[in-house]
């Protein structure tokens, strides 16, 4: 838990520790990085308002020591700080005042998904519609291979290989059309569509692949 605020610490140590929680607190982002390092977190709760560094050089930093879900806890509530946070490598992010069984909600959401296999380890992923085998680049659903261009392979590696995390839109622009095109949104909305036709049982009421309006998708297994 990393929060300057004293009285919000406590409130929220005690609400997690009569929920079983084991928790370590720290009040600026030099105890939270020594923390990190040495004590291996499962989850990590971060504010972005901290008085020694700010809390998206801090999520940058986390990213070379630990894999754990990082779920953003802030004041900070414009769309422009929601995607630098989640692109530098946030999981989630929740905006305060809110809600404490919302909180422990989306903590039960992170743990769900750390504790499963990282999928960019796994050579398989199979759902109920379709089998993505990602070391022979092949989809199959029903038994049948699917064609994919290049472009929707390579949007549908990185949905995967981030399971239940948001991709924000700019990210999956960069990484599949480059620097120049990173306010194209509407490439991603053609193939997107492109990919659920060919995988999704409804493709007008996905089930994995999932739109987060205004910021970007995710793959839910």
């Amino acid at each position: 838990m990393v929060e300057d605020d004293p009285q919000l610490v406590r409130a929220l140590v005690i609400n997690l520790q009569a929920r079983s929680y084991e928790v370590d607190a720290a009040p600026d982002a030099t105890t939270a990085l020594r923390l990190a390092a040495v004590r291996g977190p499962d989850v990590i709760v971060l504010d972005l308002g901290l008085p020694d560094l700010d809390g998206i050089q801090v999520i940058k930093v986390l990213r070379g020591l630990t894999r754990a879900p990082i779920l953003v806890l802030t004041a900070r509530r414009s769309s422009d700080e929601k995607v630098e946070a989640l692109d530098a490598g946030a999981d989630d992010y929740m905006t305060k005042p809110f809600s404490m069984n919302e909180l422990l909600a989306r903590l039960r959401a992170a743990e769900r998904r750390a504790d499963s296999a990282p999928v960019r380890e796994q050579v398989r992923v199979t759902t109920a519609e379709f089998t993505v085998d990602l070391a022979a680049k092949r989809v199959s659903r029903a038994g049948r291979d699917i064609r994919l261009t290049p472009t929707e392979w390579h949007l549908l590696e990185i949905l995967i290989s981030n399971p239940g995390k948001l991709i924000t839109q700019r990210h999956l622009l960069h990484e599949v059309w480059g620097v120049s095109q990173s306010n194209k949104t509407n490439y991603l909305r053609v193939y997107m569509a492109q990919l659920r036709r060919k995988l999704e049982a409804d493709p007008s009421h996905p089930r994995y692949l999932i739109t987060e309006p205004g910021m970007g998708y995710r793959f839910e297994q």
